[in-house]
């Protein structure tokens, strides 16, 4: 399989995974620009793996849980909360989505991965332990932390809304 090729099929499918992953298109772009560019560079090795989407999608989770030590040494941190929460997107669907996004960002970044990985890749524990480089029963604690976590976020958020109605 040529490089181009595997780009065409599989760009929109590693798009939406970095967004899902990293809650944000702009860094889901950056990350997938980087992790491609990678691939490019090392093809040979890269189509001689057994699957060479998991691989590069294990490159895309690697690049995110990186890009932390490297935003903090190169990007000024702004807080822009209040100015995002004034203007929300109208759209159910997009706000929906927006919402689900929010409370995944607000989980730690090993959390996450794991439920992107579970829920959006639809992958066993197994296969999740082996992306993220740990054993099955991390991802399952880790899976149950953020679960619970969601829980708590979601059930003060209907009450807050149950109070202002």
């Amino acid at each position: 399989m040529h490089f181009a090729t595997y780009v065409q099929d599989r760009r929109q499918a590693l798009f939406r995974f970095a967004v899902v992953l990293c809650g944000d298109p702009v860094l889901a772009e950056d990350i997938l620009t980087d992790v491609l560019g990678r691939a490019y560079e090392h093809w040979d090795r890269v189509s001689a793996a057994d699957n060479v989407h998991a691989y590069v999608r294990r490159m895309t989770v690697n690049e995110y849980l990186a890009w932390w030590r490297r935003r903090v040494r190169a990007v000024p941190v702004a807080e822009l909360g209040e100015l995002a929460a004034a203007t929300p997107d109208p759209a159910d669907r997009y706000a929906e989505c927006a919402a689900i996004t929010a409370e995944l960002a607000k989980l730690p970044k090993r959390q996450r991965a794991v439920l992107v990985l579970r829920f959006y890749e639809g992958m066993s524990d197994e296969e999740i332990a082996r992306v993220l480089g740990c054993r099955p029963g991390t991802v399952r604690s880790c899976a149950s932390r953020a679960l619970a976590t969601l829980r708590i976020e979601l059930s003060e958020m209907t009450s807050a809304m149950a109070r202002e109605a």
